[in-house]
């Protein structure tokens, strides 16, 4: 999630200026979420509550859509036109997709009792898309 850095870099020094503070609330969900990703098998949680059909993809879903839109939430306070605003909302989406993908590699080759789940990267996908679509319709809207 390096390029995000960039884009907080930019936006400091650049001349779309944000403070660092917005940044937080999506710094610490994307350490949060790095964290649930890289836990082992036998540490998620096994309870019938979190036991029904393809919850795991909703969490993914989730999960992504969340980190989308806090990335992209500090550019509603910039001075950004509708192409710049859509420019980043989509760049932060497929950034969030690579996150996604290569956490996938990451649970298959280095977490014990993950595998690689191709399905799991769609709903990634999903998540970040649906993020992307709305954060570009409040930036571009304000």
């Amino acid at each position: 999630m390096a390029p995000c850095f960039f884009y907080l870099i930019y936006g400091l020094i650049g001349p779309y200026f944000m403070k660092f503070i917005l940044f937080i609330p999506a710094i610490f969900w994307f350490i949060i979420s790095t964290i649930l990703l890289a836990l082992p098998g036998e540490d998620l949680p096994n309870n019938s509550f979190f036991n029904f059909p393809y919850f795991d993809k909703i969490v993914h879903l989730i999960m992504f859509f969340l980190i989308t839109i806090l990335f992209c939430y500090p550019f509603k306070f910039s001075n950004l036109d509708g192409a710049s605003a859509k420019f980043w909302s989509i760049s932060i989406a497929l950034y969030a997709l690579v996150f996604g993908i290569v956490m996938e590699f990451v649970q298959k080759y280095f977490v014990p009792g993950r595998s690689f789940d191709l399905s799991d990267i769609l709903f990634d996908g999903l998540g970040s898309c649906a993020g992307m679509m709305l954060m570009t319709h409040l930036l571009v809207k304000k």
